[in-house]
């Protein structure tokens, strides 16, 4: 395991993943750089604009996900206080039931500190009324200390975007805003180009529709409610994994 995040922490490795060669060739005809890692997966470093973004894809740093998922991350610039949710309605329920089994359990130590933040958002903050979900109601669940915002970034072409990855998967997804960072996780066992592209375009759109909201939104957040103590980490339970924490490079 030690050694496993050494590699992704250094980038050790270079070498094509046997079997990966087109997604080489999809990255690079995209302007974006390609990196295996060592008996783990791979990186790619893009751009939307002049915002840089990340993609990875090896083992789940999450125990929500089995197996290899999907990691999507980039630097928003909205307030660093900001915590925002959706996740698939199926994990939602799924969470919640683990979160409440493990509080029977008395285990209320291990939550707070080894839990993944989006686990212990889902039962801190309030979600967002069916009625505001519209479309998205019956697929996802959307909670965070910013309603308006939350309401405001579910508008338009994310919610048009998220209601097309309902359609196309029920892999399992995570879409998060904290520490002005946006992030997306999904469940993906066999990475090919065609499910790459249509990953990446809904993060592309989350991270559009978040710098919207941010210019439309000058002021910060509108609500009153103010973030957890303990701030809005992305990692306090997750420190040492690797690729939660770094800047993407471009």
């Amino acid at each position: 395991m030690l050694d496993g995040i050494k590699r992704w922490l250094s980038g050790a490795s270079s070498a094509v993943p046997t079997g990966y060669e087109g997604i080489v060739a999809w990255a690079q005809g995209n302007q974006s750089t390609f990196r295996g890692v060592q008996d783990e997966g791979f990186v790619i470093d893009g751009r939307l604009g002049s915002t840089a973004w990340r993609l990875e894809w090896g083992p789940s740093q999450r125990p929500y996900i089995s197996g290899h998922e999907l990691r999507l991350r980039a630097d928003t610039g909205v307030e660093p206080e900001l915590q925002l949710l959706v996740l698939s309605r199926e994990l939602q329920e799924q969470l919640e039931k683990s979160i409440f089994e493990q509080y029977v359990e008395d285990v209320q130590t291990r939550i707070d500190n080894q839990t993944p933040p989006e686990m212990r958002w889902l039962v801190m903050f309030p979600k967002l009324p069916g009625s505001d979900m519209v479309a998205l109601r019956e697929n996802f669940v959307a909670v965070g200390n910013g309603k308006s915002w939350l309401q405001s970034w579910l508008r338009g072409a994310l919610s048009q975007a998220l209601a097309l990855r309902a359609a196309q998967s029920n892999a399992p997804l995570v879409l998060m805003i904290g520490r002005g960072r946006l992030m997306l996780r999904t469940a993906m066992e066999d990475p090919t180009v065609p499910e790459l592209q249509r990953v990446l375009a809904l993060f592309e759109t989350a991270l559009r529709e978040a710098s919207r909201v941010a210019n439309d939104n000058p002021r910060g957040l509108s609500d009153s409610s103010a973030p957890p103590s303990g701030g809005s980490e992305w990692g306090a339970s997750t420190a040492a994994r690797p690729g939660d924490d770094s800047t993407p490079r471009g």
